[in-house]
């Protein structure tokens, strides 16, 4: 009979597809740089910090991926544009884009400062938007690249519970998951052939994970990083998540495997909001 129309070994496949990532010089970017790259993309990485989204981009190509990288503030409307332009002209197309660049940062509501406050949504809502805008108009038909494509937009559990202390980015995980809606709609109803779609982790093991326990202390919600550890491994039944495991989900919506999912939030969260 054959092997089957529908594949499973080449659907999540990337060969040939060009992938950009935001805040790929560690952590979660860095983790979803090299496994797009493992199925066959060629990743184009971006972060402010250019020696390390370098030291990234050079880890891969000496597994043998393809990789580039640029310093980029995702809050810059002018470097979102040279950015994309750069990595269409290096890799000749653009087919996935991961907006993964975002921070973090805990305060009580009466504490917190307007100033960082204005910064966390800044870097995580107004990057994502740019990220889209200038996405969207080169992947869409008569775009730079024009060949349809796929947008992953890191959102976070905190867009869908309360979480003493992080208002400001709940408040800004919270706008990404519901921009990640507009845009799949959009797009869809335009005949653009882009799926946008959000991924929402729990507490992963990276050091903006640790600096969240750290938090928790600092503030006094808990005596200590030990108590911290022990609350977030009740919090998530399945235990802490690893970056690999945010990774294959962002594999999964970049692939031909989730053609028809747009729209959409992936929650990966141990079990945490099944309780």
């Amino acid at each position: 009979m054959g092997i089957a129309a529908n594949d499973p070994t080449r659907a999540f496949r990337l060969d040939g597809k060009v992938a950009f990532i935001s805040g790929a010089a560690q952590g979660l970017g860095a983790q979803i740089a090299q496994t797009l790259a493992a199925a066959g993309a060629s990743v184009f990485l971006s972060d402010v910090q250019a020696e390390a989204v370098e030291k990234t981009a050079a880890a891969i190509r000496q597994a043998g991926g393809k990789a580039a990288s640029i310093r980029h503030d995702v809050t810059v409307e002018a470097e979102w544009d040279a950015a994309i332009a750069k990595a269409v002209s290096t890799f000749g197309g653009l087919d996935i884009l991961v907006n993964n660049a975002g921070v973090e940062d805990m305060a009580l509501i009466t504490e917190a400062s307007l100033e960082t406050f204005k910064r966390i949504q800044d870097i995580n809502v107004t990057g994502t938007f740019l990220g889209l805008k200038y996405a969207i108009r080169a992947m869409r038909p008569g775009g730079a690249a024009g060949n349809s494509g796929s947008i992953i937009n890191l959102s976070s559990l905190a867009a869908m519970i309360g979480v003493t202390g992080l208002s400001a980015y709940c408040a800004s995980k919270g706008a990404v998951r519901s921009m990640t809606k507009a845009a799949a709609i959009e797009c869809a109803q335009l005949g653009t052939g882009i799926r946008v779609n959000s991924v929402h982790p729990g507490v992963i093991k990276t050091a903006m994970g640790n600096h969240l326990l750290e938090g928790f202390v600092r503030l006094g919600l808990v005596p200590d990083l030990a108590t911290a550890e022990a609350a977030m491994g009740q919090l998530h039944p399945l235990g802490m998540g690893e970056p690999a495991d945010v990774a294959n989900a962002v594999l999964y919506l970049a692939s031909g495997a989730a053609r028809w999912t747009t729209g959409a939030e992936i929650v990966l969260d141990g079990g945490a909001a099944a309780q």
